[in-house]
C-alpha cells in the first residue's frame, strides 16, 4: 500500500470495489469524451474486466480515502500477438472531484513499479484529445507522445482526435 500526504491510500482492487469504479466509470460514459464509451456499463461488467485484467496476470489499483474509492488504474494486454507480451496500455479514472489532489500520481506511481515487477518493458496511453490535465499526468511520469489519430472516435456527435503517450520501462 501507498499513502499519500492527503491520506489517500492505494491498494489492490478486488471485486468488492466493483460498484464503486462503476459510478466513477459512468460519469465520464455520460458526460465526457474520455472514454468512447456510450452506454452506461454495470458493475457486473466492470467485474467482468477486472477479472480479465487480472486473468491476463496484470494490476488493478485503487486509491481511497476515508473508505471510498476515489480512482483506480489499471494495464491490460497492448495486443493479443504473443510478441506484444510485454507491452501494455494503462489506463486512470478519477473521482469526480477527485482531480488536482495527487490522485493520479499515486495511481500511477504505484501502478509502473507494479508493472515492471511483472517483467513490462513498453506502457501505452491512449487521451482523447484535447485533455490537458491527462496529457500532464502521463508527461509527469515520462510517457512521451508517439502517435497523434485525427477523427478516430465519434461521441455526442462529433469528431474526436486520440493521441498515444509511450514509456519504455
Amino acid at each position: 500500500m501507498l499513502s499519500t500526504a492527503d491520506y489517500t491510500t492505494v491498494r489492490a482492487a478486488t471485486a468488492i470495489d466493483a460498484d464503486a469504479i462503476t459510478v466513477i466509470y459512468n460519469h465520464f460514459v455520460a458526460h465526457t469524451t474520455v472514454t468512447f464509451e456510450e452506454e452506461p456499463v454495470t458493475p457486473a461488467e466492470i467485474q467482468r474486466r477486472m477479472e480479465s485484467v487480472w486473468s491476463a496476470a496484470l494490476p488493478w489499483v485503487v486509491a481511497e480515502r476515508d473508505g471510498h474509492v476515489t480512482g483506480y488504474a489499471y494495464a491490460t494486454t497492448w495486443k493479443e500477438r504473443w510478441g506484444y507480451r510485454f507491452s501494455v496500455e494503462a489506463t486512470v479514472y478519477l473521482a469526480l472531484g477527485a482531480a488536482g489532489h495527487g490522485i493520479g500520481s499515486a495511481l500511477y506511481g504505484a501502478l509502473f513499479p507494479l508493472l515492471q515487477q511483472r517483467g513490462i518493458h513498453a506502457v501505452m496511453g491512449g487521451i482523447a484529445l484535447p485533455n490537458d490535465a491527462s496529457v500532464a499526468l502521463h508527461e509527469k511520469f515520462g510517457m512521451r507522445k508517439v502517435a497523434h489519430f485525427d477523427a478516430v472516435g465519434f461521441k455526442f456527435d462529433r469528431w474526436i482526435d486520440v493521441g498515444y503517450w509511450q514509456r519504455l520501462l
